[in-house]
Formats: C-alpha cells, sequence, structure tokens
C-alpha cells in the first residue's frame, strides 16, 4: 500500500484545525432538477485561489452539516483546492420533492444525480471534472449517478455502499431485512416508504432503476469501491466492481480499484464484532481518497495506476500475530474472484461436516420452527444490531438449530470467493424460510461467524414470483451466504448452523403463506433436513489453498444421487462463460424414472431467455457452457438470472450473476 505523502498533511490538519477552519466560501443555493423541482445544496469555495476548480460532489439523504467535518472541508477547499458540492437528496432537509428512496437518483424519469452533476459543469467556478465522495446513503447515489452516465462526472469513492438496492439492502433470498429496512426508514421519518416494499414485495421492473447490475456497461468512470467483509451491502459492491471493470466504458473497464478489509459498515472501528484482526486499520486507506482525486481530477501524476486493482484482507485466527500462522493479511489481485476449487462439505449424521458424501442410509434431521420464538440475531451484517463476528454458541444450543462440524483441521484451508449451501430439505408449511451460518470455531470452542444467509421458501425459484411448498414434498432450497476470504486455521473447525429464523436481522416468517405482513396468524412448522446419496445438502467452500483433514471430492465423484441434481454453476459471477453441471441418476438408484429434462435460463422479470431440451441416460454427468447468450445467440445484459432444470416432477433453481 503505497501512496503519496498527502496523509502526512491531513494528519496535521488533525492536530491542528484552527489553521484550516472556514478557510472557504460558502453558499446555499436551491439547485433546479430537469422536472422543475429544486435541491438544497451548499457550494463550498476556496478563498485561498481563483477559479476555475474540479469539484467533489456528496449527494446526501442526511443532513448536509453531517456530511463533511469542516477540517475535511478546509482540507478539500484551502489545502488541496477544490470546489465542494453538498446536495440533500428529493424531499430531505430544504430539497423540494417527495422523498422516494433513491427512486429519483438514478436513470428513471428524474435523475437528480445525473442533473447535479450537469449543473456543476456549467457554473463559472468549475473547471467541467466532477468526482463524488462518501459512504452509505452517500455511495448508493454515487452508484445511481454513475449508472445515469452524466457526461462530466469524472470518477467515484463509493464506501460500503448498495448497486442492487432490492438485493442488496431489502430483500435477501426473498427475506425482508427488518432491522436494516425497518430502523433506516423510521429514522429518517419516511415510514410512509414502508408500505411500498409490503405492496411490492417481489422484484419488479420499477427496482430496475435502483440496480446497477442492469446499467453496468453505462457506466464510464474510474470508481474506488471500498468493502468490508461484514458489511450490510458486502455481495453489491463486489458486483459492481466486477461488471464495471469488465463492461464499462472505455474510462471504466480497467480502472475499478476494490478494496475489502475485515470490516463491518462502520469501516473506522476498531473491531469486527467480537474479534480484533492485526494490520486492518481503514485509516491505512484514507492517503488512497485524495490521491485518487489528485490523479483523476487534477491530472497528478502518482502511484493510482500503479495499484492492484483488488486489495483484500484475508481472515485468520484473530488471536495470533500475524506471521505466525498463514491468514491476517493484505492480499492483491487483478482479478476477480481467485482461481478456487469448488469444494463440497456434505452434512452427515450425528452432526458432521464433512468432504465425503453421505451414502443412502443416512437418516434426515429436523426441527420446530415456531415463528413466536425465533431464534434471536448474534452479530452478522447489521448497522443497527450488533455488527461483526460474534460467537453463536448461544444459539446453536437452541432445539431448533441443526450444528455440522468438521473434525479439527491439521492444515490451513483457505477459501476465497462465493459461498453457497445447497440445502435439500422439507416442511409441512406452505411457506417458510431456512437459513444458514459459517462458522471458524476456535479451539477454545467459540464458534466465531464468518458469514450468513437465508432464502424464502416462496422465492426458492425467483425472485420475481412467488411458488408455494408442497407440505411434505423434498425441495432444493439456494442458500447465498456473499462472499469471505478466510484461512481456517489449525486446530479449527468449519461450522454450518441451519434453522428457519435469524430476527430480527430477517422478517419473521409465519409460515402461513399469506401475504407479506398481511398474515393474521402464525403456526410452528416442522422442517426435515436430508443429508443423504439422494438429497446431499452440502455447504460449497471455494477452496484456494489446503485441504484440511480430508482430501475434497469434487461433486461429480460423489455417491450416486436419486433425482436429477442441478449443480451450482463455475464460476459465479461470470463475465464469458460459465458451465452449469448437472447429475442425473443410475437406474438401479433412481428415485426419478428417465423423462427427459429442461434446463433454462430466467430473467430477473420471470421470463425465459434460453432453454437447452436435454435426453438423459441413466448416470449421465453434463456439463452445459453458457455464454451469456439469449436464444438466438445475443448477449445478454448484465444482471441476475436464474438456471432452473425442470426433469419430470422435480424442479432445481439457483441463481446466476452475469457482468458484462
Amino acid at each position: 500500500m503505497k501512496y503519496t505523502n498527502n496523509i502526512k498533511l491531513i494528519y496535521f490538519c488533525l492536530f491542528f484545525p484552527d489553521i484550516f477552519l472556514q478557510a472557504y466560501q460558502v453558499d446555499t443555493l436551491m439547485v433546479p432538477m430537469r422536472d422543475g423541482v429544486r435541491l438544497a445544496t451548499e457550494v463550498y469555495q476556496p478563498e485561498t485561489s481563483q477559479p476555475p476548480w474540479p469539484t467533489i460532489l456528496i449527494r446526501t439523504p442526511y443532513a448536509r452539516h453531517t456530511a463533511m467535518d469542516d477540517i475535511i472541508a478546509g482540507l478539500l477547499t484551502d489545502v488541496f483546492q477544490y470546489a465542494l458540492v453538498i446536495q440533500s437528496t428529493r424531499g430531505r432537509f430544504g430539497s423540494e420533492g417527495v422523498d422516494s428512496l433513491f427512486l429519483s437518483d438514478g436513470w428513471g424519469r428524474t435523475r437528480d444525480g445525473y442533473d447535479a452533476v450537469e449543473w456543476i459543469a456549467r457554473q463559472s467556478w468549475s473547471d467541467g471534472k466532477v468526482g463524488t465522495w462518501g459512504a452509505s446513503g452517500y455511495g448508493i447515489t454515487q452508484y445511481l449517478a454513475a449508472g445515469a452516465a452524466p457526461p462530466h462526472l469524472t470518477c467515484c469513492l463509493v464506501i460500503v455502499a448498495a448497486s442492487n438496492l432490492y438485493e442488496d439492502a431489502i430483500f435477501y433470498g426473498g427475506a425482508y431485512r427488518k432491522s436494516l429496512v425497518d430502523n433506516w426508514v423510521t429514522e429518517q421519518g419516511s415510514t410512509y416508504l414502508l408500505d411500498f416494499f409490503v405492496q411490492h414485495p417481489d422484484y419488479e421492473p420499477r427496482y430496475d432503476v435502483v440496480n446497477l447490475a442492469t446499467r453496468y456497461d453505462s457506466v464510464n468512470v474510474p470508481i474506488v469501491h471500498v468493502a468490508g467483509w461484514h458489511d450490510i451491502f458486502l455481495q453489491g459492491q463486489i458486483n459492481a466492481f466486477c461488471g464495471i471493470q469488465e463492461y464499462g466504458g472505455p474510462q471504466a473497464a480497467g480502472n475499478q480499484k476494490l478494496v475489502i478489509g475485515p470490516w463491518v459498515h462502520d469501516i473506522t472501528a476498531s473491531t469486527c464484532g467480537e474479534l480484533t484482526f492485526p494490520n486492518s486499520s481503514a485509516l491505512d486507506f484514507f492517503d488512497l481518497m485524495f490521491d485518487w482525486f489528485d490523479h483523476w481530477l487534477k491530472g497528478v501524476q502518482n502511484d493510482v495506476p500503479q495499484l492492484p486493482a483488488i486489495q483484500y484482507y484475508l481472515m485468520g485466527d484473530a488471536d495470533q500475530p500475524e506471521n505466525i500462522i498463514p491468514g491476517n493479511t493484505w492480499e492483491s489481485r487483478e482479478d476477480w474472484p481467485p482461481p478456487a476449487t469448488l469444494t463440497p462439505f456434505y452434512f452427515r449424521q450425528d452432526g458432521c461436516l464433512s468432504t465425503h458424501p453421505p451414502d443412502a442410509s443416512e437418516p434426515p434431521d429436523a426441527f420446530d420452527f415456531d415463528p413466536d420464538d425465533p431464534v434471536p440475531t448474534v452479530g452478522g451484517r447489521n448497522l443497527f444490531l450488533q455488527a461483526g463476528s460474534a460467537d453463536q454458541r448461544p444459539v446453536e444450543s437452541r432445539p431448533d438449530v441443526l450444528v455440522y462440524t468438521t473434525d479439527p483441521l491439521s492444515d490451513p484451508l483457505t477459501v476465497v470467493g462465493r459461498v453457497t449451501v445447497t440445502l435439500w430439505a422439507s416442511s409441512d408449511a406452505k411457506d417458510t424460510d431456512f437459513t444458514a451460518k459459517l462458522c471458524d470455531v476456535y479451539p477454545d470452542g467459540r464458534s466465531m461467524l464468518v458469514a450468513d444467509g437465508i432464502v424464502q421458501a416462496r422465492h426458492r425459484n425467483a425472485l420475481t414470483s412467488q411458488e408455494f411448498l408442497t407440505p411434505g414434498f423434498i425441495y432444493a432450497f439456494p442458500i447465498d451466504l456473499w462472499s469471505t476470504a478466510i484461512v481456517f486455521a489449525p486446530g479449527h473447525s468449519i461450522r454450518l448452523s441451519i434453522s428457519s429464523s435469524n430476527a430480527p436481522r430477517f422478517e419473521t416468517n409465519p409460515n402461513t403463506g399469506e401475504p407479506f405482513r398481511q398474515n393474521t396468524t402464525t403456526r410452528v412448522a416442522r422442517q426435515t433436513v436430508y443429508h443423504s446419496a439422494a438429497f446431499p445438502s452440502a455447504l460449497y467452500l471455494p477452496v484456494t489453498e489446503g485441504t484440511g483433514t480430508e482430501e475434497p471430492v469434487a461433486p461429480a465423484t460423489a455417491s450416486e444421487p436419486r433425482v436429477p441434481t442441478l449443480n451450482p454453476n463455475f464460476p459465479n459471477p461470470f463475465n464469458d462463460e460459465t458451465s452449469i453441471s448437472l447429475r442425473f441418476p443410475n437406474a438401479e438408484t433412481a428415485d426419478w424414472h428417465g423423462e427427459n429434462a429442461r434446463i433454462e435460463i430466467v430473467d430477473l422479470r420471470g421470463r425465459c431467455v434460453k432453454t437447452w431440451g436435454i435426453d438423459p441416460q441413466p448416470g449421465d454427468r453434463i456439463t452445459i457452457p453458457w455464454h451469456g447468450d439469449d436464444q438466438s445467440g445475443r448477449r445478454l445484459p448484465s444482471g441476475v438470472y436464474f438456471c432452473r432444470l425442470t426433469a419430470g416432477g422435480i424442479i432445481q433453481t439457483r441463481k446466476i450473476t452475469l457482468l458484462r
């Protein structure tokens, strides 16, 4: 991490703030948007030099005075000679119009981010170059402005922000992020917005205007994406980096930078929940921010072009100093994700987790899920709750939590990339949820959370529509735990826990199948989790180095399934090609009788865009390459798609992310 000497000047200013206070002129204006609505805007201009200047723009849903510390404002204007513009979003803090939760900031009928950038470029004090800066809500407005592609937007610095509001912030696997959304909207005094989510719980075209994945090829600016492994918006930033880096415009493709640390949403926090990782301070990257603007807005020849595309923190045993065992180090790459072996860790009887697949005789596990007594949230990717890695033992002991654990590892096991679970399960309810938590079990018994996820049963096959369960029927439930980078150290164990609630992180499912937040009652659901040759529930880890205690077994060499099986595609996300892998049972082991099968690619609007017909033979293992095209061979745009296997009465679905 080599940057220029700005950081010394910054620290000097922080210790001697009076030198830089009020070294600028501030004007408050009402800036008109394309529909005539005026937004409250403050313009800071340096007093020690003459215009024109490059400009740094911050668009915020919060009070403008909280968007920029006086010291930093003084640095940007008086020291670094930038104009600074801070604007309240529509309907917020003096801005006219109706607050619509960022729906006016993207590329719909109103394009407030676009209009703000182009207004700046027309001012006499502007040199026509505009960069954007900020975290969280300020970062969301940046992603949306970049997707709208204003001609004078020159660069962005986006910190811990969602690039797809529907999936990154509001609904995760179809389940509502209750604590995050309810508390944030209430805190803004905009509770009327909650009715919008109640009326629109499925993904609809109206969400496209807050989903940057639909616009990667429109983005044409360099962006630094700063994320945290335990941040609430982690996966959205990784997706945005990959998509824009590969398929952005001429100024965007190849000019993206991604920094991921062991951080929660407040990246300045010194701890990550109950763990403290060495050499992990986000302040070490503070200077990168100033170098980034100097290079792209002023043309300063500094180290920015030579910086690696990706700098990420590889977590390890947080109790051990760096260099004692693998992990707890910063790593660099030029692409994402790193090459890895997608390794299944199978659920086994007696609570074991193993790379050896189960045989046909293993009995299932079961628990009762009572919505009136949900599993409480303990740590995780939260904002208003305890955030970061936390010991899960208090909830793992509950009767409604199933726990599967490996033997202690003899060698380090490095996992970097997307973590998923394929859960074969049934319920006696028509709708329910299933949750999964990946934990690093320390030698002293602490079960420290690494990543977690959830899937709502009615949305297991698509986010655009609802498909209820047949009680007692066995389904494959895909659970996305997002991404991580960790070394499971020798003496540690890998643990996966399965349940049906994580409250109030997620809305508790009433198990009734009634419309979202319109249930009149709740019911206890009997949940059964299968781990047999026919239904091999498994945790899938992208292993980049090491094998732990056992030699990993590739999915194709596992015991024969009894039903057709759609394995996770790899790589995922993908740019040019991904492999769709299918397995069909031998005749003597089949609970399926050789009907023709079909693979479909379905977009977020529920439209089938590509189909393959398959006439499988017993025991077939089939790999289908997909290049992100439709039935006519036309390139499909970036976004989330669903791969669906239909074989007789068997339907299995997996989510695929295409990054153009």
